[in-house]
């Protein structure tokens, strides 16, 4: 096949290749500058970035104060990953992964460190017994749909949304083989919906947290501009579900935290105050 490209017998690091998200990529650990990270006033101090993973964190911690956990006031501090934030010696100190979302919880002495979207979610959940069944069935379907998601989405962000939003180039079978995949995913999600007010039941979890900044902005438009291309409309079981968790006032305030993107109502580069946020949404026309 002309053009065809052959893996080289021992492969390199080229930093030039692969696009707009290039940088934030490299194959080593650790971090590259100094700089310590900064902390806010409230016991929970957040850092990351408005992107489906720094969401689901910021929506979890805005449904926990709208429940009336006052403790769960937070301080969310922004990592730009475009500028390489995650690789300062402070974040690698809280997260070594260099990944948003990072929290350090500072209620307990000395501090914890929670990385990785799910176990913020899980750890959260636990700590102020909220969004997470205390036992039997229903908290195992809960835990059940919450790996799932951390399972699946690599493939609708890393797999399907590079290749077909971000790639330099665009090539037929990566596009094709991720394609497949997510449109499989929804698939699972809208027949799991079908017979599910919620994705794990009856009641609103961290799998809806989880689930919605990935799924739920794509089938309702807000990511990858791909509604068309995926069909998204057939899966009216997932639309349903979408439109309903966006619907949630936790859930608009929680999606514009650390976004530096879109809309001017919808950016909010760092919070430290709920007023933060109620000052950007009130420009919403």
């Amino acid at each position: 096949m002309e053009n065809q490209y052959i893996p080289p017998k021992q492969w390199q690091f080229d930093s030039e290749s692969g696009g707009k998200w290039a940088q934030i990529n490299r194959p080593v650990a650790g971090s590259t500058h100094e700089r310590s990270l900064p902390i806010g006033k409230y016991p929970l101090q957040l850092y990351s970035m408005g992107t489906p993973n720094g969401q689901k964190i910021t929506i979890m911690l805005e449904e926990l104060l709208a429940a009336g956990k006052s403790d769960a006031d937070y301080d969310a501090h922004l990592i730009n990953i475009e500028e390489g934030d995650q690789f300062s010696s402070g974040f690698v100190d809280v997260n070594p992964n260099s990944k948003i979302p990072a929290l350090v919880d500072h209620s307990e002495i000395p501090g914890i460190n929670v990385f990785e979207s799910g176990s913020i979610l899980f750890y959260l959940a636990e700590k102020f017994d909220l969004f997470l069944p205390k036992s039997g069935n229903d908290r195992t379907q809960v835990m059940n749909w919450l790996f799932w998601l951390q399972g699946s989405a690599p493939y609708l962000g890393g797999g399907f949304g590079h290749f077909y939003a971000y790639a330099p180039e665009k090539y037929e079978y990566p596009i094709n083989r991720f394609t497949m995949e997510i449109k499989r995913q929804l698939d699972v999600l809208d027949k799991q919906l079908a017979n599910n007010h919620y994705i794990a039941g009856d009641e609103y979890s961290i799998a809806d947290i989880a689930m919605w900044p990935w799924y739920g902005n794509l089938v309702l438009g807000y990511l990858y501009n791909a509604r068309e291309f995926l069909d998204v409309a057939s899966y009216t079981h997932v639309q349903r579900w979408a439109t309903m968790i966006l619907n949630r006032p936790a859930v608009q305030r929680g999606r514009i935290v650390n976004r530096t993107w879109g809309e001017v109502w919808e950016q909010l580069p760092e919070r430290h105050t709920a007023q933060d946020i109620t000052d950007v949404l009130s420009q919403k026309p």
